[in-house]
């Protein structure tokens, strides 16, 4: 009887693990007008496999994956639309035209509201989306690009590429309530999991602002590589996508000092890191491929063939369960 049960128990679990969702990569392939759903498994034949090729018009370029995993928000600047994706089906369920030119793109942590960057004005939309046919507007800097929501869902940051800031919008209100002066043509924000500092990746003055989100205000400038685009945090550790170089700068996020570039695909640009913080994944537009970065050992361990250019500017990792 024991050795049933034992047996059982033991199918139970495997049950569970091989039910349990891998983590997967949703990359915006801008040229190419679609989204390219990419296995992450560790292990197995599945792992680098694309699963699925999402048609998606208007060149699109932001990428949101909600922290449930359930949707994705694309921004198509060129169709001045966001589309939106059920993350499980690959279904695209909904296109919203939202004017302007949509770039950068955010989701709170609760699954809504959701940001998106208007490039060419000074403006955040700001969109429910139960009622995406309405949304509100909070003000921005020039060229707002990259978009971050702090994990208690209080403050969304935007990256004003033009006027060299950083906004600090009060969700609730929609106030602006801090501009912070950064580096020179900022273009990619992320705060980190406790809400305690952002990163701006300046692509004017090659380094990266560390901004006190408390004190709002720059507590240490970091240089990196040529043309830095996006920033991922992991394992204690800053990644920076450095575009004209092909590499990724990394920097210790406790003590700032320099640890090294990691050798990449050619023009990277988007980042993002895995859940547990073991890898993180770079997106490289010019060779159409995905780099996967040993964040422990700080180098790439994988590459994988993707279509034709790669951005995912933002969030695209969708996290397994």
């Amino acid at each position: 009887m024991r050795a049933r049960r034992a047996r059982l128990a033991i199918a139970l679990l495997l049950g569970a693990v091989t039910t349990a969702r891998a983590e997967e990569a949703f990359v915006t392939e801008q040229p190419a007008n679609r989204v390219a759903v990419v296995d992450l498994s560790t292990e197995g034949k599945a792992a680098g496999v694309v699963k699925a090729q999402i048609p998606v018009p208007g060149a699109p370029a932001g990428i949101a994956v909600t922290h449930d995993g359930r949707r994705a928000y694309v921004t198509s600047p060129d169709d001045k639309t966001v589309t939106v994706i059920d993350a499980a089906s690959r279904q695209v369920l909904a296109r919203w035209p939202v004017g302007g030119g949509p770039l950068g793109i955010a989701v709170a942590p609760a699954g809504a509201p959701v940001f998106v960057a208007d490039w060419y004005a000074k403006r955040l939309l700001v969109i429910d989306p139960a009622t995406p046919e309405t949304h509100r507007e909070a003000q921005t800097g020039a060229s707002p690009s990259g978009v971050a929501v702090t994990p208690d869902g209080a403050f969304v940051l935007t990256a004003d590429r033009d006027d060299d800031t950083v906004s600090v919008i009060d969700t609730g209100s929609l106030n602006r309530v801090a501009v912070i002066p950064v580096g020179t043509r900022p273009f990619g924000v992320t705060v980190d999991a406790q809400g305690r500092r952002a990163y701006t990746a300046n692509v004017g003055s090659n380094d990266v602002s560390v901004i006190d989100l408390a004190a709002r205000a720059v507590v240490a400038t970091v240089k990196v590589g040529e043309r830095p685009y996006g920033v991922a945090l992991a394992h204690g550790r800053a990644f920076v996508t450095n575009q004209y170089a092909g590499t990724v700068s990394v920097f210790d996020l406790t003590t700032l000092k320099d640890l090294g570039r990691i050798a990449v695909g050619e023009y990277p640009e988007g980042i993002d890191a895995s859940g547990d913080g073991r890898r993180v994944y770079v997106a490289n537009w010019f060779d159409n491929s995905l780099s996967v970065i040993d964040t422990e050992a700080l180098k790439a361990v994988a590459t994988l063939p993707l279509g034709d250019g790669p951005r995912a500017f933002g969030a695209f990792i969708r996290h397994g369960e």
